[in-house]
């Protein structure tokens, strides 16, 4: 009979301390100070790289204030409503918006630039190339544009261990060799691993190696 695990891991909630910066400290440094009069903010980089961290980041920091956030993303169906009471507006995966999403993109952001509300957004793609209607691609590219890089591996080492040192885990080199050869290699992904990983040793009593790794791979793969 397997223990049950209980919700007692460190809080993991997306937020300015947690994100490892890399060489992007100065997109952390602007979206820290990112405030009602400054001009929109626009995240972009490949898929992994941090954009929904700083989004989030962003958006928790608002929240804190007792400010309310209008986030939209590609899977949010439009329309979507104006409320004047939001004190921030996010944009999600724009490359992805379909028409409707675009038109109710562009009526949030006339709306929220005549107010004086914030915006940040992301994508993958510079605004030049989002494959998106002119109007809201021009406004997109209008205030700041800034790239995210992805770590590097010693960066994507850093962090993994300083994430396994919060939550009092050990990892081996030859645990995190395995992860970094054998996984996507992007932040996002290897954080949703750990956290699997530390649920699954914690069921079965063992300590994280390469084998209980590939015993809860092979699980995985079978059911």
């Amino acid at each position: 009979m397997k223990q049950i695990p209980l919700a007692l891991a460190p809080d993991s909630t997306p937020s300015f301390e947690t994100f490892v910066p890399g060489s992007n400290t100065m997109a952390l440094q602007h979206l820290r100070g990112l405030h009602a009069a400054s001009a929109p903010a626009y995240l972009w980089g490949p898929s992994g790289s941090g954009k929904t961290h700083l989004l989030q980041a962003l958006a928790q920091r608002v929240q804190q204030q007792g400010g309310q956030v209008g986030w939209f993303g590609a899977a949010d169906a439009a329309p979507w409503p104006i409320d004047e009471s939001r004190a921030l507006i996010v944009f999600d995966n724009c490359e992805q918006f379909n028409a409707d999403q675009q038109q109710s993109a562009f009526a949030l952001f006339v709306d929220a630039t005549s107010r004086g509300i914030p915006i940040a957004a992301a994508g993958r793609l510079p605004p030049v190339d989002l494959p998106l209607r002119d109007d809201l691609r021009t406004r997109l590219g209008w205030g700041h544009v800034l790239a995210i890089q992805p770590l590097s591996e010693a960066e994507t080492r850093a962090a993994l261990r300083r994430e396994a040192d919060r939550r009092g885990l050990f990892l081996s080199d030859e645990v995190m060799d395995y992860l970094l050869t054998r996984f996507e290699r992007d932040l996002k992904h290897l954080m949703a691993l750990l956290d699997r990983l530390d649920q699954y040793a914690l069921v079965n009593k063992r300590a994280i190696t390469v084998p209980l790794l590939k015993q809860m791979m092979a699980e995985t793969q079978s059911s």
